[in-house]
């Protein structure tokens, strides 16, 4: 059942029309500027209402870029209330009363990819939900290839709260 879940997998957000995006086709590049943390919020926001059962999205950049303010705007995107934090320490935190089921990955902290394996990984990534991981090169040989990969950079040279947020 995963192996044939696996194969259906595909992204379905595609670019609308000249200089209008509405997502993201496998070959698209969306690279958007944020200059407060409302904006980073916003963009994951904007995001997550576009997610889809078994799609995979991929969060990368440094420590204190603003990878959990984007995921906090995903999950609300996703149609969940309740308070959203990084799960740095547990790996994972699922939160099911959304539209779809959010699993919430944090792998910063994982030493082997086989850990991953020790939680069921598969489950999720293949499952009914939507995944999102923060620090996902930790484990980017189990990732599939259509995962939505998402990098977040700071520019200190044009200020202190600006980032730049590239969709791939």
């Amino acid at each position: 059942m995963v192996e044939a879940k696996k194969a259906d997998k595909t992204r379905h957000l595609c670019r609308k029309g000249a200089g209008e995006t509405e997502g993201l086709c496998p070959e698209a590049v969306l690279a958007k500027e944020s200059f407060c943390p409302e904006d980073t919020w916003e963009m994951g926001r904007v995001l997550g209402s576009q997610a889809g059962p078994g799609q995979i999205y991929c969060l990368d950049g440094e420590l204190g870029v603003g990878k959990t303010v984007f995921a906090q705007g995903f999950a609300a995107g996703l149609g969940i209330a309740e308070p959203v934090c990084s799960p740095t320490f547990t790996i994972l935190q699922q939160y099911d009363q959304g539209e779809v089921p959010f699993y919430h990955f944090d792998v910063y902290r994982i030493g082997h990819v086989e850990e991953m394996e020790e939680i069921g990984y598969e489950d999720f990534f293949y499952g009914e939900g939507v995944c999102l991981i923060e620090w996902s090169r930790q484990i980017e040989e189990i990732l599939p290839e259509d995962a939505v990969r998402i990098r977040i950079e700071k520019d200190l040279n044009r200020d202190f709260d600006y980032r730049r947020i590239t969709i791939l």
